[in-house]
């Protein structure tokens, strides 16, 4: 059985070939992605896997927006470890979901259950996938965002936004003028609305402009040091992991 593993969380994504690897030796794991924007790629230019296993928040956003760059067809086992309201959306639409930390005894479960379908199953459940995807062209995306500010909600246009910077307690929004506004919204949930073309997660922290990215530092441990032409409240580094997935983001057409 080839699987594909869509996971940006190291540890997590090596416990699960190591389970996998207990509960069936002849698995092949073909390769593990860390983001929505890997998987595109990867999907678009490989032999379809047997069974994917996909994390649902990724480095660059919502594993659901996936479905708007292209077409999913094999069967998907969902991991999480909270948002069970999405789950529940999409359940309808996946062999399986599994809460983190992942039990030996339901990823087999999982498996047998993949095991077990047959071809007319196969079919129809990728005749569902292909129904919850949404219509995909420019207009999808998220033009603006209604920012607060004191008793107001002022529209931010994303033309303005130089980069959007989160920590635990708050998300914030610089704008290509400087200036700085709070915001009530997760990296997470804002990233799925963005262009991909535009704007980019670059680690936990950060989701940046494409046409603000001054210029980029390779630094010692082969991470990149992205200069911006604001002040910013930290250094901006991609990861060695996703330096060259950067790269070839900026110089993309």
């Amino acid at each position: 059985m080839n699987i594909l593993i869509i996971e940006d969380e190291t540890a997590a994504s090596e416990n699960l070939i190591v389970m996998l690897k207990e509960i069936d030796p002849t698995i092949n794991v073909l390769a593990v992605l860390e983001s929505v924007q890997q998987s595109v790629r990867w999907l678009s230019g490989n032999p379809a896997p047997d069974l994917i296993f996909m994390d649902i928040h990724l480095s660059d956003g919502s594993a659901f927006t996936l479905f708007q760059e292209t077409e999913v067809t094999v069967p998907i086992v969902f991991t999480t470890a909270y948002d069970q309201y999405a789950l529940d959306a999409f359940k309808v639409n996946s062999i399986d979901y599994l809460l983190k930390p992942i039990k030996t005894q339901e990823l087999e479960r999982a498996l047998d259950k993949f095991r077990k379908w047959s071809h007319s199953d196969v079919m129809d459940y990728l005749q569902r996938m292909m129904k919850m995807r949404p219509a995909h062209h420019p207009s999808a995306y998220t033009t603006s965002l209604l920012v607060p500010v004191k008793d107001k909600l002022v529209p931010i246009s994303m033309d303005d936004v130089a980069c959007i910077y989160s920590t635990d307690r708050k998300t914030q929004i610089y704008l290509k003028s400087g200036r700085m506004m709070l915001y009530n919204r997760s990296l997470d949930s804002i990233i799925g609305g963005l262009d991909p073309s535009r704007f980019f997660r670059a680690n936990k922290q950060f989701i940046v402009a494409r046409d603000c990215v001054k210029e980029m530092v390779v630094w010692f441990d082969s991470r990149l040091l992205v200069s911006m032409p604001i002040d910013l409240p930290e250094p901006l580094f991609v990861s060695k992991n996703k330096a060259a997935e950067f790269k070839n983001w900026i110089t993309s057409n």
